[in-house]
């Protein structure tokens, strides 16, 4: 009986240990609301794949800032993991970088949450705005971690910090959320495809596909890259120094 109660002791601490390495994160509320998705035809340096149509999306939860390596470090001890690399530029309150689509799926199934979608990012991140990057019509690295030597449509060139910075050094767009142009992209749940050009309700994107949507540029990419619109993609077992995570949850 002794043997019994303590194997059963044992299981409900390793259980109350795995629950509690589980991180906490910061989470905003992003009202219901239909806006316009992609880019209109005089936007600057607009891409073909920025069609505008219709969006309409139920409320959900974004995690404020991007997910750190303290967050991200505590899923990979408890899952045994191995740790992606900070490139030397460390960990802590960085955001994670080196995580695949299919990392970042796994962090947040752990988390019991998931990824965005390509049209919860957008409509997040335009933080209720209609201009190229919610800073409206320009965007300088005061205001976003990105190469200052490429700025947009001919404005004043800025700094190259050539790493990511710690999240949340910038100011907040008007929905309260960090760091959604430069440091690092960010993975959607998508698959790349077309959009389609009628009205969407909570779209989840293409049905199939052989990579992934991520979105809001990085610390080495030039402004246009790090627009609202701008539309990249990648396989889902790519990862390198310039992507990054950031959560959703519907609840």
């Amino acid at each position: 009986m002794k043997i019994i109660i303590l194997i059963l002791t044992f299981a409900c601490f390793a259980l109350f240990s795995t629950a509690q390495t589980k991180p906490t994160i910061d989470w905003v509320t992003i009202p219901a609301g239909t806006y316009t998705m992609g880019s209109p035809e005089s936007e600057i340096d607009r891409s073909n794949n920025e069609t505008q149509h219709q969006v309409t999306l139920s409320a959900f939860m974004m995690s404020k800032y991007e997910v750190t390596f303290e967050q991200y470090d505590l899923f990979c001890d408890a899952t045994g993991r191995e740790k992606p690399r900070d490139e030397g530029w460390g960990r802590g309150n960085r955001p994670v970088i080196n995580v695949s689509w299919n990392d970042a799926t796994a962090f947040a199934a752990w988390m019991g949450c998931r990824l965005p979608t390509e049209a919860e990012w957008e409509y997040a991140a335009r933080g209720g705005t209609s201009t190229p990057f919610n800073t409206g019509d320009n965007l300088t690295t005061s205001q976003a971690n990105y190469d200052g030597r490429g700025p947009y449509n001919k404005n004043a060139k800025g700094e190259f910090r050539r790493k990511t910075l710690p999240v949340g050094s910038f100011a907040a767009n008007e929905y309260g959320l960090f760091d959604m142009h430069g440091n690092v992209w960010e993975w959607c749940s998508d698959f790349y495809g077309k959009y389609s050009l009628l009205e969407q309700i909570n779209p989840t994107g293409a049905s199939s596909g052989k990579s992934h949507v991520r979105r809001g540029g990085g610390w080495n990419d030039i402004a246009r890259r790090c627009r609202v619109v701008y539309r990249d993609n990648c396989p889902p077992t790519y990862a390198d120094y310039s992507i990054g995570i950031r959560l959703v949850s519907s609840k």
